[in-house]
């Protein structure tokens, strides 16, 4: 399969004004900044951009508002679709092809908890009803299920639209299995094991980090890639700090809006429950940025 997508995808927050709006002219602000930045691709209504906090028409809105914008760039746009209902998994999908899609990002029913069966099914059952790539998304923190690996070697083998796959388990070991054992073109999703993961094989990376340092999380990319480990792992050095902090606060959505605000973008407050940064969250992420690009 001709690996389309490559590289550090920004999985990007929705905007917000005070009031708990979505701020779409802050969208579409952000959006151009990672166009300028020649992002290889962008992901939106994913976990980052609060998919569960969103209603539908939110959520479509958002979609059609950036589809245009990626449409004839070289910047690959992959929506998130999740649902509980496999109908309207189906029906986001089609609504995100509708308005210039490159892939789906679909994570398995994150509330039910699925067995291996079922969640094979609602792969499937989407599978067979879109015409764009698919990015499977393993997730056991948020979707209460880590997909074995045989499921996923299953789903690689049946389902010929899931093409990618976003590997957020934490286990660089079930990284190793997939890269040895799938044709599915492997995706780093745990920002603290990016490198690590270029190494095992990985191609890509959805990247919550990269929406605040998005060269640099380029750069690790390529510098792997290009075989320059000495440099990689110093760069690594620096970007890790702030994977480990997006990864272990438990306020990534948070500390991305709050980064976007002093790189003098939008962000804004993060739909209730979530609450945000205190000062001293809000200092380190200030000197966690100063590195990075």
């Amino acid at each position: 399969m001709k690996k389309q997508f490559e590289g550090a995808f920004p999985v990007l927050i929705t905007p917000m004004h005070e009031d708990y709006s979505v701020n779409y002219n802050g969208m579409k602000e952000n959006v151009q900044y990672y166009l300028d930045q020649n992002a290889a691709g962008i992901v939106i209504v994913g976990s980052t951009g609060e998919f569960a906090s969103l209603d539908e028409a939110e959520k479509k809105q958002i979609v059609e508002l950036v589809g245009p914008m990626v449409k004839d760039t070289d910047t690959k746009l992959l929506v998130g679709i999740a649902d509980e209902r496999t109908s309207k998994v189906i029906e986001y999908a089609n609504h995100a092809e509708d308005n210039h899609a490159d892939g789906l990002l679909l994570i398995n029913s994150f509330y039910q908890t699925p067995t291996e069966e079922e969640a094979f099914h609602q792969f499937k059952d989407v599978n067979d009803q879109v015409t764009k790539p698919i990015m499977m998304y393993n997730n056991p923190f948020t979707a209460n299920i880590d997909l074995e690996n045989e499921t996923i070697y299953k789903i690689d083998k049946e389902l010929d639209k899931v093409q990618y796959i976003k590997e957020s388990s934490g286990d660089i070991r079930k990284v190793r299995a997939i890269a040895d054992n799938a044709d599915l073109v492997l995706f780093c999703g745990s920002d603290d094991l990016a490198f690590e993961s270029f190494v095992q094989g990985a191609t890509g990376w959805v990247s919550v980090a990269a929406n605040i340092a998005p060269n640099s999380a380029a750069k690790l990319y390529e510098l792997v890639k290009a075989g320059k480990y000495d440099e990689a792992k110093a760069l690594n050095k620096d970007l890790l700090p702030l994977c480990e902090f997006l990864e272990d606060s438990g306020k990534y959505v948070q500390i991305v809006k709050k980064a976007m605000d002093l790189k003098g973008l939008n962000g804004g407050p993060s739909r209730k429950p979530r609450l945000g940064l205190t000062d001293d969250e809000v200092s380190q992420l200030k000197s966690l940025m100063e590195k990075l690009d």
